[in-house]
C-alpha cells in the first residue's frame, strides 16, 4: 500500500487488485480484452488508491493518446445528441476519451478544428457528412490520421462512412406523402450549401415529385438554417402565400416542430388543414402534439458502430470500411390522407 502522500503507481494497483501490472494496463487500455471480474477488481483498486494513468507514459508506450475527436455541425439542438452519446459510451468502454467540438456549419471553422485535434494527438476523428474542403482530407491523409464519416452514406463514394442514405430515406417519405393523396406540397429545407445531408434530402423530395409528374415550379421551397424559430417563420410564409399547401415537408424534426408551433399560433389545425412531416426521429418528434410523422434514423446504432470502426482503424492501421444503416418511416398524427 502507498503512503499517505505517495502518488499511486500501476504496480500499486496491481498489488491491491491481485493481478499483474500488465493486466492492469490491459484493463485500462483495452477493457474488452479482460474478464468482467478482473475488470471489476482493477476498477475497485483504481478508485481506492485514486490512481490516474500517466498520460505521457501511455502515449509513449502505445504510440497513441487514447483520444478520439469528433466535430459536429451544431450543439444547439438535439439532431446529433443521441448518436454522439452512443459514440461516447462505446469509446469509453473501449478505453478511449472523446474530444468534441462544433463548427456551426462553417467549413473554415471545421478545418481549424481538425488541425487543433491533430495537434493534440487525436488518434482518429469522426466527421459528419461528406462535403468539406479538399484540404481537410489531404491534411488527414498526409498525417495518417484515421477518419470516419457519419450521418450519411453514398455507395459510390470511397471514403469510409457509417450512416444512411439521406436521399433514399426522404424519397421514401415523399412516396408515403403521395400515397396518402397529397399533390399540393411545400418544403422547408435546411440550408443546402455545403451540406450534403440537406442537399440529398431535398433531392429525395424533388426526384420523387418529378416521377409523379408534379411540376417543381409549383412546389414552394424555403431553405433556412436548422432552428425552431426558422421553421416557424418559414411555415408562416408558406401558409400566407397565394396557395396554401396540403402538406409541408421539413428537412428535419427541428424545423417541423417550429412549423407545428406556428400552426398552433396561427390557429391552423394539424393535420385537418395542413399536414407536416419531419426527418430524424429525435425525441422532440414524440413529445409534440400531434406527434410528428418523420423518418427515424438509427442514431444509437450509428454511434456505436462508428466508435467500433474508428477504433479498429486506429488500432489495426487498416483502411476504414463503410456500412449502410436503414432508416424507418414513422407515420403519426401530424399527417392525414386527402380524401
Amino acid at each position: 500500500m502507498t503512503s499517505q502522500h505517495a502518488v499511486p503507481t500501476l504496480e500499486d494497483v496491481a498489488k491491491v487488485a491481485g493481478v499483474s501490472p500488465a493486466t492492469v494496463s490491459r484493463s485500462l487500455n483495452s477493457p474488452s480484452l479482460v474478464s468482467k471480474e478482473t475488470l471489476k477488481r482493477v476498477k475497485s483498486a483504481v478508485e481506492t488508491l485514486g490512481y490516474t494513468p500517466h498520460f505521457g507514459a501511455r502515449f509513449m508506450s502505445a504510440k497513441r493518446t487514447m483520444t478520439i475527436g469528433a466535430i459536429i455541425p451544431t450543439m444547439e439542438n438535439a439532431i446529433f445528441a443521441k448518436g454522439i452519446q452512443a459514440f461516447q459510451e462505446r469509446l469509453h468502454a473501449l478505453g478511449y476519451t472523446l474530444l468534441i467540438s462544433s463548427n456551426s456549419y462553417d467549413p473554415e471553422i471545421e478545418a481549424e478544428q481538425v488541425r487543433a485535434l491533430a495537434s493534440r494527438g487525436a488518434d482518429g476523428i469522426l466527421l459528419i457528412g461528406y462535403w468539406r474542403e479538399k484540404k481537410v482530407y489531404e491534411f488527414l491523409q498526409q498525417r495518417n490520421i484515421p477518419f470516419l464519416l457519419a450521418w450519411a452514406f453514398a455507395a459510390n463514394n470511397a471514403l469510409p462512412a457509417i450512416g444512411f442514405d439521406n436521399r433514399a430515406s426522404m424519397y421514401q417519405l415523399c412516396d408515403q406523402v403521395l400515397t396518402m393523396g397529397h399533390r399540393n406540397i411545400a418544403v422547408i429545407s435546411g440550408t443546402t450549401e455545403g451540406n450534403d445531408r440537406a442537399t440529398n434530402r431535398l433531392k429525395g423530395i424533388t426526384e420523387r415529385l418529378a416521377v409523379a409528374g408534379i411540376n417543381l415550379e409549383n412546389v414552394p421551397i424555403i431553405e433556412t438554417p436548422y432552428d425552431i424559430d426558422n421553421g416557424a417563420n418559414a411555415f408562416e410564409k408558406l401558409m400566407t402565400g397565394p396557395k396554401r399547401p396540403s402538406v409541408v415537408m421539413c428537412g428535419n424534426d427541428v424545423l417541423a416542430v417550429g412549423a407545428l408551433q406556428r400552426a398552433q399560433e396561427m390557429g391552423i389545425a394539424v393535420p385537418a388543414e395542413v399536414s407536416i412531416t419531419g426527418f430524424d426521429g429525435i425525441e422532440l418528434a414524440r413529445v409534440v402534439t400531434p406527434r410528428l410523422t418523420t423518418v427515424c434514423v438509427p442514431h444509437s446504432e450509428m454511434g456505436r458502430r462508428a466508435a467500433d470502426e474508428l477504433v479498429r482503424m486506429v488500432e489495426s492501421g487498416e483502411a476504414g470500411r463503410s456500412y449502410e444503416l436503414s432508416s424507418k418511416i414513422k407515420v403519426e398524427k401530424s399527417i392525414s390522407a386527402i380524401v
